[in-house]
């Protein structure tokens, strides 16, 4: 057996352990790459860590210290609030401002499935109170978190971006993140549609009525920490009114992205120096904030990433990648990498996904003429639309903050049957739109 087939059988095998095992991807994904480094291709053990990203990890870091910051000084609750108020009590609006402010929060860093346990209770307890469908509304978020998370200072998008570099493939971080945002703006219009929005159009409720919004973040977060996504629950109440370390909070988040953005400064190096400013000013009340990092999400990223490497040395991407481009067309292979993507991101992980699926394009972009931005673009949407999945953290998120008014049997049969509508329909529509007509 070559040693392209006992990396992917590596792969498949870590893959299925650490979807029905509660052991993070990353520590398997370090123990594949040290036992497939040695034994089938004779690698050292400093070959062997010589794929882990130094910048793709410090990123990673970064931007979820400053995102840990933000949580503790109220700026996150402070967004939120802001943003219900300013429906001035439309019940329609209110789906779109859950779906904004997720989207907000993993586009300024958050990770998506800590994104989702902050503002799921909050949703789907509006959906409660207020007659909206559950089913919309928890989907609303998953999507809200998807379509932010892919911008370029996002964990999905740093991710994303990197391994393009790393392969040698044109870098379009604006494709993928508008790519990202319009497919899921569109799934949540759909669902709007279907699921009763146009009757909410009729509602109004008192704006001062989300007096309960700072109870509901308190019990996000203590969701977040007892899923171990790296997050806490907030230090407390916060005082009404915009506070000056919020302004500055804000502030610091935009600077970042202006300074990586239109200066091409590292985003790791930009995000944590802003971090730690922010720590410096109240070094007191971000103490902690460092545990905060998502550490799961670091192990596992630089688990894959290990991985990934141990991959491409032993010629495994560009054996997929060559039997894809002999199906007869490249864009037909193309379609068959989106749907791998999205049934394999359905059941486990799509960060550590990500690093695996783009690599094994390469192929197909140099020997098939497809666009790498677009494809690309295909691929990371295909393997993350399906995040919807109740096996899936941000799926099952929405399934454990269940409102009173509905069945859990109930509800995890609508979540099932729409994930499943997902992917079985969702990468072909997005492989339809991105990659069939050659843009």
């Amino acid at each position: 057996m070559g040693a392209e087939w006992v990396a992917i059988i590596a792969l498949v095998a870590l893959f299925v352990v650490g979807t029905v095992l509660p052991i993070n991807m990353g520590a398997l994904a370090y123990v594949a790459a040290w036992f497939v480094g040695m034994y089938a291709l004779d690698l050292d053990e400093k070959e062997i860590l010589a794929g882990v990203s130094g910048d793709l990890i410090l990123t990673l870091i970064g931007v979820t210290y400053l995102f840990a910051i933000a949580r503790n000084n109220g700026t996150v609750d402070l967004i939120v609030r802001t943003a219900v108020r300013a429906v001035g009590g439309r019940v329609a609006l209110i789906p779109w401002v859950m779906f904004a402010v997720t989207a907000v929060l993993t586009g300024i860093g958050a990770v998506s499935p800590a994104a989702c346990a902050i503002i799921g209770p909050i949703a789907l307890g509006f959906a409660g109170r207020y007659g909206i469908s559950p089913l919309m509304m928890g989907m609303f978020v998953v999507h809200g978190a998807q379509a932010g998370g892919f911008s370029p200072i996002s964990i999905y998008g740093v991710i994303t971006n990197s391994v393009m570099e790393d392969a040698g493939l044109p870098s379009s971080e604006i494709t993928v993140f508008l790519a990202s945002l319009v497919v899921n703006t569109v799934m949540a219009a759909i669902l709007f549609v279907a699921l009763g929005g146009r009757r909410l159009m009729t509602m109004r409720i008192d704006p001062s009525d989300d007096d309960t919004l700072s109870e509901d973040l308190h019990r996000g977060g203590a969701t977040v920490s007892a899923r171990g996504m790296g997050a806490s629950a907030p230090t407390g109440t916060q005082a009404q009114g915009v506070r000056r370390d919020q302004v500055l909070t804000l502030l610091a988040f935009i600077g970042v992205a202006v300074v990586a953005l239109a200066f091409e400064k590292n985003i790791g190096f930009v995000a944590i120096t802003a971090a730690v400013i922010l720590a410096m000013l109240a070094p007191n009340e971000h103490k902690d904030a460092v545990k905060q990092i998502a550490w799961p999400t670091v192990l596992l990223v630089a688990g894959v990433s290990t991985y990934a490497t141990i991959l491409t040395t032993a010629g495994s991407p560009q054996f997929v990648g060559t039997w894809a481009a002999g199906l007869g067309a490249a864009a037909i292979g193309a379609l068959v990498l989106c749907y791998v993507g999205g049934v394999v991101s359905a059941f486990a992980s799509s960060t550590a996904l990500l690093p695996v699926i783009i690599p094994i394009a390469v192929p197909l972009i140099q020997d098939g003429g497809i666009n790498a931005a677009m494809f690309v673009a295909a691929l990371a949407v295909a393997s993350t639309i399906v995040d919807v999945s109740p096996f899936s953290t941000n799926g099952a998120l929405m399934l454990a903050n269940k409102p009173d008014t509905i069945e859990e049997p109930v509800y995890y049969k609508q979540i099932l049957t729409y994930a499943v509508i997902v992917t079985l329909v969702g990468p072909l529509l997005v492989w339809a739109a991105l990659v069939l007509p050659g843009w």
